[in-house]
């Protein structure tokens, strides 16, 4: 295990009964008995730390975001590629039972031709008054706020389930305010975006939205992928795997049913962590990802271009001037 503080990093090892531990990643990645790298660090740090592994010929497993913009997230696919290693991307809710339901009647046509496309992840967590400031909160070592946290997630699942996402547009609010930095437990500012919505239009001209926050409640449903099609919707719960079901609804019946899923779907544990760490385990022992799930370094280049676009249109906003009152 590798780490910046010594102590930290002892108790963690400790706690996960691993033997050894460094505080130099470039170590770490020159061993010749480690075969394979998990980088679970802040964004900023992704993109050395994947370089030097793959330089070193180890296989990576890595955090999303890719990297902190789509510059980096090319960076890390062309070393990647030029590698024949093992890369890939930790988009958790692929391994959802509930998301690959959803996508197996989506392609059998069980609604129809779909039209439309809804993600949304909602809570309070960034404005609670016992929240504090980690790396999420500071630009320099995360990029973006919830945008990059959740909104990563999302954009992987839509183009998931439904393939390329062609174009987007979206804005993001950063709510002014200070909270203690977990760190040196001194007041600072939160600078990383609390909301974050988008419009995107998918391959076939399916349209959608995004929503992510920190800083609103939720209608029941914390977090959640909807498509509708010509002859009904299905809507997947988003979490970890505590959370894992699948809803229909129709025009005729309206009122959501639930989808029959494997026992396992329902065990109340986050079962998605284990399923995808195994799936990285599996693909550098037979050589190859399961392309039928896993997330590589392109599905993460992909995500930080939608990324990098919805910035790009929150920095710059086309909003048209409506006239009020009378002319």
């Amino acid at each position: 295990m590798c780490g910046r503080d010594r102590s930290r990093t002892q108790a963690v090892a400790r706690r996960l009964g691993v033997p050894e531990i460094s505080l130099d990643y470039k170590e770490v990645c020159a061993r010749n008995d480690i075969d394979a790298v998990t980088i679970a660090t802040p964004n900023v740090a992704h993109a050395a730390q994947a370089k030097a592994a793959l330089a070193c010929g180890k296989h990576v497993f890595c955090e999303k975001p890719l990297g902190m913009n789509a510059l980096e997230a090319t960076e890390m696919l062309q070393a990647a590629e030029g590698s024949h290693l093992i890369h890939q991307i930790a988009f958790t809710y692929r391994y959802l039972y509930g998301v690959q339901e959803l996508k197996r009647r989506l392609q059998r046509g069980d609604i129809g031709e779909p039209y439309h496309v809804r993600v949304q992840y909602a809570s309070w967590d960034g404005v609670r008054p016992d929240s504090q400031i980690g790396f999420r909160e500071k630009l320099v070592c995360a990029g973006a706020g919830v945008l990059y946290d959740v909104g990563s997630h999302l954009f992987d699942l839509v183009g998931f389930v439904l393939g390329p996402i062609e174009a987007v547009a979206g804005s993001t609010v950063l709510i002014p305010r200070e909270r203690i930095d977990s760190k040196t437990g001194v007041l600072a500012r939160v600078e990383t975006d609390d909301i974050a919505s988008a419009w995107f239009v998918c391959r076939d001209g399916i349209q959608g939205q995004l929503f992510v926050s920190r800083a609103t409640p939720n209608s029941g449903d914390r977090a959640y992928i909807e498509v509708v099609g010509r002859e009904g919707a299905l809507r997947a719960s988003l979490s970890r795997g505590s959370v894992d079901v699948l809803r229909m609804s129709c025009s005729t019946h309206p009122n959501w049913t639930f989808v029959s899923l494997p026992r396992q779907a329902s065990d109340g544990t986050p079962h998605c962590l284990g399923l995808m760490m195994r799936s990285f385990v599996d693909a550098c022992l037979r050589g190859g990802l399961n392309k039928d799930v896993d997330a590589s370094f392109y599905d993460g280049l992909a995500v930080q271009r939608a990324l990098d676009a919805v910035q790009e249109s929150a920095s710059r906003p086309n909003w048209i001037p409506l006239e009020i009152g009378l002319s």
